[in-house]
């Protein structure tokens, strides 16, 4: 009888504790569920990949990481097959982050590695005089990023689904030959604790202006938890982030260089700056060759 009231004691006691988790990103590392980026509504007609590093700061977390992306196209500026992830983060806490986050070992820094993102994108209409571009993407996350006791990374995984919307207009000057405006909306699901999932409305658009040359983009996004406003949950839950980002590309050649720095405006204590390099792989391009009509007359 004593062994299962001890066990009773047990499941108990870890209920509660998983109950205090907000699986949210303000009370986690930045990788661990930060609002979807989406693109200028364009899929690429060469394998694209995208070497970055991260370093996020403020609000007592201080992370440092690299980032890889890949995206595939299946069928050129068609049909492609996107995967990322963030690499060797690095990470440094204030002992009052570390409190109020409940890390379970109580250390202040360490080392973790990131989930893994698979997406496939599918161009739904393609941009003509009176018409835009219109993107489907499909989106997994897996819950193979370490460290949740140190919350950096939660140990459920997710998905979402999202549209992206982009078109552009053309001027005649050489300065800024286009100005592009992108709209993106979708849905994002992740599991929490107790079989219980938050569900949660993405939304976001960006302007684009520049030339061949270079680009930037001005970029507003976020996403809309249900957690936060149920009476079973904690007001400040922090399952709705809106984050402000600002992109500036430089094209040289097969070479995109880009900078970035975005703010966290609500639940998304952080502020990002973000370099890298993005470069076309031909090698890696997937070759379609059309299907030839069978002989014969009809």
């Amino acid at each position: 009888m004593k062994k299962y009231i001890l066990i009773l004691i047990l499941f108990s006691t870890l209920q509660s504790i998983f109950a205090q988790v907000k699986y949210s990103p303000a009370w986690f590392g930045p990788n661990a569920n930060p609002v979807p980026e989406f693109t200028d509504a364009r899929i690429p007609a060469k394998t694209t990949i995208s070497l970055m590093g991260d370093y996020y700061f403020g609000f007592g977390d201080q992370t440092k990481n690299g980032y890889f992306k890949i995206e595939i196209p299946l069928l050129s500026e068609r049909v492609s097959l996107k995967v990322w992830t963030s690499l060797f983060e690095n990470y440094k806490v204030t002992d009052l982050v570390s409190s109020q986050r409940n890390m379970a070992s109580g250390n202040t820094s360490g080392k973790a590695s990131g989930d893994f993102y698979v997406q496939t994108r599918m161009l739904i209409l393609k941009e003509k005089k009176y018409a835009p571009n219109i993107i489907l993407n499909s989106t997994l996350k897996s819950a193979s990023g370490t460290n949740f006791n140190e919350r950096r990374y939660f140990d459920t995984p997710g998905y979402y689904f999202d549209v992206e919307i982009g078109k552009s207009i053309y001027t005649k000057s050489n300065f800024i030959s286009e100005i592009r405006g992108v709209a993106n909306l979708g849905f994002l699901c992740w599991e929490t604790t107790n079989s219980t999932q938050n569900d949660a409305p993405i939304y976001g658009g960006k302007i684009i202006v520049g030339n061949k040359n270079w680009k930037l983009e001005n970029t507003l996004s976020g996403y809309w938890g249900w957690m936060h406003t149920n009476r079973h949950y904690s007001a400040d839950y922090g399952d709705a982030p809106l984050v402000y980002a600002a992109k500036f590309s430089v094209m040289k050649g097969y070479m995109d260089y880009f900078a970035q720095y975005q703010y966290g405006i609500k639940d998304f204590p952080y502020h990002q700056i973000r370099v890298g390099i993005s470069f076309p792989v031909e090698i890696f391009t997937p070759k379609y060759t059309a299907p030839k009509s069978p002989k014969g007359d009809f």
